[in-house]
């Protein structure tokens, strides 16, 4: 995906000892800020499964992060998600996810264009809503991928089930390189964006190995982007990385726009009737 979910095999192995001896394991239940844990507190030789759930709405530091270095916290590869649960169309507090939505992001002579379609595809027996990224390098079209996209109803977690993609050089059709879907050669699909961002969730964005393992961390939801197009304040900051290979990108996500910046990409162009509330939608997780 060039700007950037389920029963997954286990990918990093995680063990520390906290006070206590406390031993933290987190996975996502439905996404979100939600983050279920499971502490086992070994006493005088006496062992307490003590199971703890905790809520974490809106923006909330992640609980462990004193008692852990951030390389050490797992990232979360399973997603307890009810599938009946999932829709093509919605709106959740920072990803728009509706026919029409459209944005342009521009580097120096580079653009990448955004387009929310008209238009759904099944993907692993759930039906996505299709979103388009047409990327230009000096005037050229460099890239255009098809991602599918579906958001949860009650926790307005928007999971990510794969992309088609063609690349182009020099004009002409060169490849497709990092496509992959949900379903297909041991693919799972991953969490694009928690509808409850919580500073320190980790999570794995895309679940194909050896084709396309990126994963993102959550380092800050109160942060302000200046763009072409505008300023906008209280933003999610996403780091991503790669399972597969090295380096790093950032993205910036805006409370009802979606993303405003990717790596070195700022918004200069928003078509976005349900930003500004000409067109009632759904709104999840429902207020």
């Amino acid at each position: 995906m060039s700007t950037g979910y389920g029963h997954i095999t286990v990918i990093d192995k995680f063990t520390t000892a906290l006070r206590l001896e406390v031993q933290l394991q987190p996975k996502f239940s439905g996404g979100g800020g939600d983050l279920g844990v499971e502490n086992e507190v070994t006493m005088k030789n006496k062992t307490l499964i003590v199971p703890l759930l905790l809520l974490l709405a809106g923006c909330a530091a992640f609980h462990a992060k004193e008692k852990m270095h951030a390389e050490e916290r797992p990232w979360c590869h399973i997603f307890s998600v009810n599938r009946a649960e999932l829709v093509d169309a919605g709106k959740s507090p920072f990803f728009p996810l509706w026919p029409g939505y459209k944005m342009k992001l521009q580097h120096g002579g580079d653009t990448l264009i955004i387009s929310v379609l008209d238009e759904t595809k099944i993907v692993d027996g759930v039906r996505t809503r299709v979103v388009e990224e047409r990327e230009t390098k000096a005037g050229q079209v460099a890239e255009v991928s098809s991602n599918y996209f579906a958001i949860s109803r009650v926790t307005g977690d928007v999971y990510y089930f794969g992309e088609d993609v063609d690349i182009f050089k020099n004009g002409k059709l060169a490849g497709h390189d990092g496509a992959w879907r949900s379903g297909v050669r041991g693919a799972k699909f991953g969490l694009l964006l928690p509808g409850r961002p919580g500073v320190g969730d980790r999570y794995y964005q895309e679940l194909a190995p050896g084709v396309a393992m990126d994963r993102a961390e959550i380092i800050a939801c109160n942060e302000d982007c200046v763009t072409p197009e505008k300023a906008f304040e209280q933003c999610v900051r996403v780091r991503e990385t790669s399972a597969l290979e090295g380096g790093s990108s950032e993205k910036f996500y805006a409370p009802g726009v979606g993303l405003v910046k990717d790596g070195e990409f700022l918004l200069t162009a928003l078509n976005c009737p349900i930003c500004s509330g000409e067109q009632e939608v759904p709104t999840y997780p429902a207020r």
